[in-house]
């Protein structure tokens, strides 16, 4: 068998050619569309920093009632 491309001489059960490396047989699944594989959804950037506010407005909370805990304990 002689590769399409190049035209050289393979073996008959050569999945590629050894020289330019084309397949010899068309693929028997589609391949996938031209979007990334790996493309992750992309998070608004709001909804970050709402989230970031939001724990850093906890932390100061609960910082400031350990503060203020010991003084009514008084």
């Amino acid at each position: 068998m002689t590769c399409k491309h190049c035209q050289t001489e393979i073996a008959d059960k050569a999945l590629i050619c050894y020289r330019c490396g084309h397949a010899t047989t068309e693929p028997r699944i589609a391949p996938p569309s031209n979007a990334p594989l790996f493309e992750r959804p992309r998070h608004s950037r709001r909804r970050m920093v709402a989230l970031v506010i939001l724990v850093v407005f906890v932390l100061l909370v609960t910082r400031f009632l350990r503060l203020l805990i010991p003084l009514f304990q008084r």
